[in-house]
């Protein structure tokens, strides 16, 4: 992972709102390094949906369209529950 790829990630996790920056931007620097190269692809993808769907998804409002994009929320959502 190239500090580039990284830092357009981050620019793409500035989202509509603070709440949005902050969830997706804890998945980018804590979830991403770790990740495998699948699951990295598919929250590069994820960043593309719009921010109205990703926050249903994030507050449990709806599942993700995708079962890769549900794993990356499941990761989210599960974070302050520990």
């Amino acid at each position: 992972m190239s500090d580039a790829t990284v830092a357009r990630l981050r620019w793409r996790c500035r989202r509509g709102t603070r709440e949005l920056d902050a969830l997706v931007g804890w998945w980018l620097e804590t979830r991403y390094p770790v990740a495998d190269a699948a699951l990295q692809s598919a929250f590069a993808e994820l960043l593309d949906v719009q921010d109205p769907d990703l926050w249903n998804w994030l507050v449990g409002r709806e599942r993700a369209s995708r079962a890769d994009w549900q794993v990356i929320v499941d990761e989210i959502r599960e974070r302050d529950r520990v």
